[in-house]
């Protein structure tokens, strides 16, 4: 377990106007970040791991920001999984039609939400997901936020993938050296506060809901990152929800 204690602190993207300079260049620095970070690599392995006899038809990603990186995730499972849709969920509206033309071009499907995420997986009757996606989202919530939100998400999906950042010393040291890669001030600060409120050991796991009815999976992956998924066994229907339409 890491010594560092995690700590959330407000990130300046998110105070930002989605117009912000700033925060246009900051999110373009966030896909260069994804790329350092291996975050799409180390998502595909663990929906490969898991969906190895099927395909997922429906995918949500909560905290999806403009789409780039489902894009990229999706540029490496498509070969292999046709027709997939994909519903991008962020409470700024900022996915372009350069993104949802991309999905397009591999032969998904995809459409952007505008909502809290809260009162978007409280939905009453909401469709049901074959794979939920977090990337780089969950650190921005306290255990009792995430405990909430895991809650919610186990209701509405058959299985859920996060990749956050680790909280170790090693990725604190990389965050501190992001201006070498040309990120901007916003990225720079950012990266700093993220890793401080990372994940290191079991700690999702131990906030997922208790239940028998989940296998869950939490590691450290690549240099930077941590992964947890969690698989709903046997992938049985969810009771009192709706199939997707």
């Amino acid at each position: 377990m890491s010594d560092i204690p995690r700590q959330i602190e407000p990130e300046w993207l998110d105070e930002l106007s989605p117009g912000d300079p700033r925060a246009l260049r900051s999110r373009r620095d966030l896909r260069r970040i994804n790329a350092l970070m291996t975050n799409a690599d180390i998502v595909a392995r663990e929906l490969m791991r898991n969906f190895r006899d099927e395909s997922p038809r429906v995918i949500a990603e909560i905290g999806a920001g403009d789409g780039a990186f489902m894009v990229r995730l999706a540029a490496r499972v498509a070969t292999r999984w046709k027709n997939a849709r994909v519903v991008l969920l962020d409470r700024q509206d900022v996915v372009g039609r350069d993104a949802l033309g991309r999905f397009a071009a591999l032969g998904w499907s995809a459409e952007s939400a505008t909502a809290d995420v809260f009162e978007w997986l409280a939905r009453p009757a909401g469709p049901i997901f074959d794979v939920m996606i977090a990337n780089l989202f969950l650190h921005h919530f306290d255990a009792a936020r995430l405990t909430a939100l895991l809650s919610l998400a186990a209701k509405r999906t058959r299985m859920f993938v996060a990749c956050e950042p680790r909280r170790s010393g090693l990725a604190l040291a990389g965050s501190r050296l992001l201006g070498l890669a040309g990120c901007n001030d916003v990225s720079r600060h950012d990266a700093v506060v993220s890793v401080r409120a990372g994940f290191d050991g079991e700690e999702l796991s131990g906030l997922w809901p208790a239940s028998c009815g989940w296998t869950l999976q939490e590691r450290a992956s690549g240099l930077f990152s941590h992964s947890f998924v969690a698989c709903r066994v046997n992938g049985s229907r969810i009771a009192g929800q709706n199939e997707w339409k």
